[in-house]
């Protein structure tokens, strides 16, 4: 009589537990080394003008970038040094004038001996539009030259990135004592990351609640009211996550036409139709059964 032999745990592999703790150690090391590298984007200083001792400073950040509005906010310090300047270059010498690109709206005017206090300038944006959502991309064209006592004055520009939902991407020169930089705004990683998610997320779900629906329908099941709450629910709550996007992109965008608004008419599409099955399986099912 032949005689069957218990199979123990296989040798060599991992236990479950070890295999999830690894994968789990590998998506923290994943998402810190993405976050470092954004860290070190928004660190980085992109430097531009002359460096003579005679000079206007402008230390330039930007601070939040409005893509529905197509400007961004540049907050601005200068300072002037050596001759230009008094108190270490908290006042000008003479009247300073920082003269700015045209899609800067206006130039700033610091009168003499006086405080030079830190100011914000809306840039213009161009190029690209919101409705591309998560992947798009606008330029900023970013100049300043300095005219102090009616002289032209050398200007050095320090240029940073302090929105965190958009990475940039610098070009600098300089002509004539004055600097220019050219700048290319685009979503960042992380953000770039979460919206993908969030259509992956959108079609699951959608796909989650169709296979439900054909199996009430085809299995004749009548109306299964937990079934029908869970499809209602996710209806409701497929808008609620899409208004949690990065930056509230406006419906239109490419984020609903690949994900958001095909998902909800799946689900509602299928809440319907389990609704109308159900009712016609009911009323078929005689009475007592």
């Amino acid at each position: 009589m032949a005689t069957t032999r218990r199979r123990g745990p296989a040798r060599g592999g991992l236990p479950p537990a070890a295999l999830a703790c690894l994968l789990i150690a590998a998506a923290i090391a994943l998402g810190v080394w993405v976050q470092f590298g954004e860290r070190q984007s928004q660190d980085t200083v992109h430097a531009v003008g002359g460096t003579s001792p005679d000079r206007v400073d402008v230390r330039a950040s930007v601070q939040r970038v409005d893509a529905a509005g197509r400007e961004l906010v540049l907050r601005v310090l200068v300072t002037p040094r050596g001759k230009l300047a008094e108190a270490g270059g908290v006042s000008p010498t003479e009247d300073l004038t920082l003269q700015t690109s045209t899609s800067t709206r206006g130039d700033l005017s610091f009168e003499a001996h006086g405080r030079i206090a830190t100011k914000d300038l809306p840039v213009t944006l161009t190029g690209g539009s919101i409705t591309d959502y998560p992947f798009d991309s606008y330029d900023a064209a970013i100049e300043f030259s300095a005219v102090q006592g009616g002289e032209r004055v050398p200007v050095h520009m320090t240029l940073t990135n302090a929105d965190a939902l958009f990475s940039a991407r610098v070009e600098t020169a300089e002509e004539g004592g004055a600097v220019f930089a050219d700048v290319a705004l685009g979503r960042s990683d992380s953000v770039l990351v979460f919206a993908v998610f969030m259509m992956i997320a959108m079609w699951a779900l959608a796909v989650s609640v169709l296979t439900g629906a054909w199996f009430l329908v085809t299995g004749r099941k009548g109306l299964t009211w937990p079934a029908l709450g869970w499809m209602a629910a996710t209806l409701f709550a497929l808008a609620a996550f899409r208004n949690t996007a990065p930056g509230s992109p406006p419906i239109g965008s490419l984020l609903d036409y690949a994900a958001f608004l095909w998902a909800e008419i799946v689900v509602a599409l299928c809440l319907v139709t389990v609704v109308v099955t159900g009712f016609r399986a009911e009323r078929r099912t005689p009475e007592g059964e």
